[in-house]
């Protein structure tokens, strides 16, 4: 794999760190800010974060994002996060109004999760090479936190992938897709199966096909929780009332979205059914001693979901694979793009050298770690049975032979 040479540009982006006008530190009295090695978190050895003057509350936002991560580091980290109260005192020049802007010394983020009117700076040019993100305590996440940590562990060698992973019988598998294809489904039913969690949402996978998770929370839908309501029966109950809550206001739009000047309701009704849902911790699911966040690649399943109520297998090659997941993983960076696109506008003569080269990187990753790992394609309906699905899958991962060049050996 060609080597990428990231190296700090002269900007002045360095100067928004000294400079007294531009970031407004809180003062960090008392409790307000933590102190203990929670300001850590370390995923896996491969990309390690710093919190900077983070209160509790910052902690557990970062938590909220990435897992219980948490680990005192022992090399200097890979991205640092300073949270301040207020980012920037000055005028900023806009790249889309209220979206994003810029001054002469830094491009900033203007909104977060959920439209939240809040700043941040990010250091684009800085990708790879030990970025330092300055939040405002207002932001709900950090954004394009995940992008950056897999944008930095592609410059260690490492491939991250949007997929979930378990160890069953002493086997690793690995489930990919596009959004919506069945991934997380896998692995609830594969749990009930006997299977260890590695991780969900996104696998890092080594050069030595080592995968190694994140714990971040599984999202949980309505329809999951009915296929499985042992898993509602052990939340909250404000949780459950929440739910419920949810699921009666989208069921009353969807039952007079059909009616005349409904137009309000057929266009909340997706916004509505978009909010059933419940977050849960991979170890309120699996157990303590069922988190393993590693294991080895020993088979790959591509998850398809399609009009066909039946569930199909058939093997697939690597180079299908690595071909969709090379679509899927741009796909998964497309927001982040927009604001690297508005960043090369702030500032035309700089770029990132790991952001331009990460496709090509990803795909001389992809052409290697799949290279003889047996695999499948398994194509179901959505929302499909989840038990079946888990038994098609788990059948997959043992039955299906190595295939090279698209043909089965």
């Amino acid at each position: 794999m060609g080597d990428v040479s990231v190296t700090r540009h002269g900007s002045g982006l360095s100067e928004v760190r000294e400079r007294e006008d531009f970031v407004t530190v809180p003062h960090t009295h008392g409790s307000d800010v933590d102190a203990s090695d929670g300001r850590d978190f370390d995923l896996s050895g491969i990309v390690g974060i710093r919190l900077v003057d983070a209160t509790s509350a910052d902690v557990a936002k970062i938590r909220r994002q990435l897992g219980p991560l948490q680990a005192k580091l022992i090399r200097e980290p890979d991205i640092t996060i300073r949270f301040v109260d207020r980012v920037v005192d000055e005028p900023l020049t806009y790249v889309g109004v209220g979206d994003a802007g810029f001054t002469d010394d830094g491009f900033f983020v203007l909104r977060g999760k959920g439209g939240t009117l809040a700043t941040a700076l990010i250091p684009f040019a800085d990708i790879g090479n030990q970025p330092e993100i300055i939040c405002e305590r207002t932001m709900p996440a950090v954004p394009h936190l995940l992008t950056l940590i897999n944008l930095t562990a592609l410059t260690k060698g490492v491939l991250p992938l949007h997929a979930c992973a378990f160890d069953i019988d002493s086997t690793g598998v690995l489930v990919t897709g596009w959004a919506k294809s069945g991934k997380t489904e896998s692995l609830l039913a594969c749990m009930s199966e006997g299977a260890d969690y590695v991780g969900d949402e996104w696998v890092y996978l080594t050069p030595e096909r080592e995968m190694f998770g994140l714990p971040e929370p599984i999202r949980l839908w309505a329809w999951h929780l009915d296929q499985l309501p042992s898993l509602l029966a052990d939340r909250g109950r404000g949780v459950r009332t929440r739910l419920s809550t949810w699921r009666r206001l989208a069921a009353l739009a969807r039952g007079v979205s059909h009616l005349p000047a409904s137009g309000v309701a057929r266009k909340a009704l997706p916004i509505l059914e978009r909010q059933a849902y419940i977050q849960v911790p991979p170890a309120d699911l699996f157990g303590e001693d069922r988190i393993r966040l590693h294991g080895t690649l020993s088979a790959v399943v591509l998850m398809m979901s399609h009009s066909s109520p039946d569930i199909t297998v058939v093997p697939a090659g690597p180079k299908e694979i690595s071909g969709r997941m090379l679509s899927s993983l741009a796909d998964e960076r497309a927001a982040f793009l927009a604001h690297y696109r508005q960043f090369r506008y702030a500032f035309p003569m700089l770029s990132s050298p790991v952001v331009e080269q990460a496709q090509h990187m990803e795909a001389e990753l992809l052409s290697v770690l799949f290279d003889e790992v047996p695999a499948t394609k398994v194509s179901h309906p959505y929302p499909c049975d989840i038990g079946a699905l888990g038994r098609a899958v788990k059948s997959a991962a043992f039955s299906v032979p190595a295939v090279r060049g698209g043909e089965s050996e």
